[in-house]
This record gives structure tokens, sequence and C-alpha cells, in this order.
């Protein structure tokens, strides 16, 4: 009999693993991770010299060219107080601290699986240990009722001292 029941999509599926159920568009309330990435490389690139660098050569050469231009070819005025480049840094600035809060609230996720994982290490470490520490008691108290190499010597000489004794007795 031929399965006439539909494929389960695999985006359902539990046995598959999750890259394979990802879809390319991220589904409403699900975290997409592409944009994590996004705002983490944004964030990291406004925390680097380089950036500060060439924001304060960008701000030099618009001002430098909206007092030096002739009056017809400027477009951002001085006596409006550059009014387009400060809405211009206002916006970057709009933008600039919700994206490294993201990224700093992913880098808190990251940091809470670490501190998890650190301690279930230390959890199997010290149980590993405390194991370890038991069988090193067993094996004391397995070698303390051991006999040793000296113990049966000196109980051979004590037997062969006998032995002897009987047999000097015995041919008296």
């Amino acid at each position: 009999m031929a399965n006439t029941s539909r494929p389960r999509r695999t985006e359902s599926r539990l046995d598959s693993p999750k890259g394979l159920r990802s879809s390319f568009v991220p589904r409403l309330g699900e975290p997409s991770d592409r944009f994590g990435r996004f705002t983490e490389t944004i964030a990291r690139g406004m925390g680097t010299p380089w950036f500060l660098f060439f924001l304060s050569v960008f701000c030099a050469a618009w001002l430098t060219y909206n007092v030096l231009a002739p009056e017809g070819w400027r477009f951002d005025s001085a006596a409006l107080g550059f009014t387009a480049l400060t809405l211009i840094l206002s916006l970057q600035a709009s933008y600039a601290a919700p994206l490294i809060l993201l990224a700093q609230n992913r880098q808190d996720d990251r940091d809470r699986v670490q501190i998890e994982q650190d301690r279930q290490r230390a959890e199997r470490n010290l149980a590993d240990t405390e194991y370890l520490a038991r069988e090193v008691v067993s094996l004391r108290l397995v070698v303390r009722d051991l006999a040793s190499k000296d113990f049966i010597r000196a109980e051979l000489r004590s037997l062969l001292e006998e032995l002897d004794r009987d047999k000097s007795s015995s041919v008296d």
C-alpha cells in the first residue's frame, strides 16, 4: 500500500537538526541570528579607532566644504549651525545605541550559556574527583590488608625456623 499521507515539513520535525529546520525568512517571535550577527558587526566596527578617525575626517570634510565652498555650492549652512550634519550625526547616534545594546545582550546570553557550561563542567569534575578519592581510599584499604613482600619473607623464615626446630628435635 502506497503512503498517501503528505510528507511532514522539516520545520515542524523535532528529529531533524535545527539547521535543516530553519528557513530564510525568520518567523514571528523567533530571533534572527543574522540580524544579531549584523548588530554585533556594526557595534564592533563602531568601537574601533578607525571608525572615530573616519567619522572625524567626514565631519572635518563636511565642515570645510560648507565653509570654504562658494555660496551656491554649499548644502549645509554655517549660519544655521550645520543642521544637516547635526541631523546625520543624531541619526547615527540614535541607531548606534540600540545596535550596541543588542550586541551586548547577545554577548550576555553567550556569557550566561558559557557560565552554565562551566558550572556543569565543574560539577562533573567535582564528582569525578570525589569518585577518584573514594577509589584511592578503597585501594589503600585493600593494600593495607594485602601481605607485603617483607611480611611473607618473615613468615616463611619463621616457618623454616620452626621446621628446622622440629627436625632437630625429632633427630635427637
